[in-house]
């Protein structure tokens, strides 16, 4: 029979270019992308970006007038991709477009592309004027975190030989904070 994970599976939606379908929009592939080991967090991440492709489509792409929004989704077990195409206006210059904060509607923070970019592995873009826009969207569920092992601390657990129940010597603070020790450096991964 195969292995059922590697089978692709599909979801397509054309939706009305209407304000209150980008609330349908990011349900239905939410609810999609659940079939994927996805934390709620990251789902969270996925309904941000359907929100600010589609809208993009509503608002650029068609200007608050009529058209078709389409939004097919897929996923082969191990990776999620989500498209949304319209056939409007188009954008003239992709690069500009994907800037913080350039809108061509001043009534808009020109943040969609940013957002889709921060809250997905990769972001394609596909329009030319008059021709209508294409948004792709793909994401693979971060590996889980395993549990420490037995020897190990778990988290929020005082060091070893740290003093008062477990707050660190202030050298190993100053040294934690990239003080003590010369380097000037913070922990990079905490900032995204």
């Amino acid at each position: 029979m195969g292995d059922r994970a590697a089978e692709p599976r599909w979801l397509e939606l054309r939706l009305p270019s209407r304000p209150e379908n980008v609330g349908v929009a990011r349900v239905a592939v939410a609810a999609f992308a659940a079939q994927l080991p996805f934390t709620l967090s990251e789902l969270e991440e996925i309904k941000v970006a359907v929100s600010e492709a589609v809208t993009n489509a509503v608002v650029h792409g068609y200007g608050h007038g009529r058209g078709v929004v389409t939004i097919r989704a897929g996923h082969d077990g191990r990776r999620l991709w989500v498209e949304v195409a319209d056939s409007g206006r188009g954008i003239a210059d992709i690069e500009q477009a994907r800037q913080p904060a350039f809108s061509t509607d001043p009534e808009r923070m020109g943040m969609g592309f940013a957002f889709m970019e921060a809250f997905m592995d990769q972001v394609d873009v596909e329009s030319a004027p008059g021709a209508g826009t294409t948004v792709r969207l793909y994401k693979r569920p971060r590996p889980k975190e395993q549990a420490p092992s037995p020897d190990e601390p778990a988290a929020g657990d005082p060091p070893a030989g740290a003093p008062d129940g477990g707050a660190p010597p202030s050298s190993q603070l100053e040294a934690a904070a990239g003080r003590g020790d010369g380097s000037g450096s913070a922990d990079a991964g905490a900032a995204r």
